[in-house]
């Protein structure tokens, strides 16, 4: 089980850390994906971390201002955002698969959703 939270309301140019927590195993052959979807808009991908390594990859959009690590201790990545604009505004998921992928349907367990809301 998946689990994302830290969401919240937060001014432009702010600051949210997002926590993803599994419950199961993770294992070493799995990435871990962040995705966003706002309303009435595609759900789009945020970033990605390996599980066994220090790989990541970021959407243009937020390179240089989001950041993806992990806690192998506490079984959890995190999704630290600063610089916080309006358009960031989305319910944000974290999701596990086995592919180094930008595309939700590589992705095979979704945890549920944590609102992000950026205002002006």
């Amino acid at each position: 089980q998946l689990q994302a939270s830290g969401g919240g309301f937060v001014q432009a140019g702010g600051s949210l850390t997002l926590s993803c927590a599994a419950s199961g195993r993770i294992f070493s052959s799995h990435v871990i994906g962040w995705f966003r979807q706002a309303p009435g808009k595609e759900r789009e991908f945020v970033g990605l971390i390996r599980w066994s390594r220090d790989s990541t990859l970021y959407y243009d959009s937020v390179k240089g201002r989001f950041t993806i690590s992990k806690d192998k201790a506490k079984n959890t990545v995190n999704l630290q955002m600063n610089g916080l604009k309006p358009d960031d505004t989305a319910v944000y998921y974290c999701a596990i698969g086995s592919a180094f992928s930008s595309i939700a349907r590589e992705y095979f367990y979704w945890g549920q959703g944590t609102q992000v809301t950026v205002s002006s």
